[in-house]
């Protein structure tokens, strides 16, 4: 997952479930559980670099969370 400023084609934060942070953590955990974990981490790599708000844009795909 990325956090991408469009207005400057710079990625701002990634996360992945091989990410240091989280690669030990996931085993044994269902898919939907270890996306949650990647939502939260590049949720606060986020935050810790001042961005308070995002929008999901998935292109021509229908985002179909909640």
């Amino acid at each position: 997952m990325q956090a991408i400023a469009d207005d400057v084609g710079k990625t701002l934060a990634a996360a992945s479930t091989m990410s240091g942070e989280l690669a030990d953590t996931l085993d044994g955990k269902k898919k939907v559980d270890a996306a949650k974990e990647v939502g939260k981490l590049i949720s606060k790599r986020l935050q810790e670099i001042g961005v308070g708000a995002v929008v999901f844009d998935r292109g021509r795909y229908l985002y179909h969370g909640g």
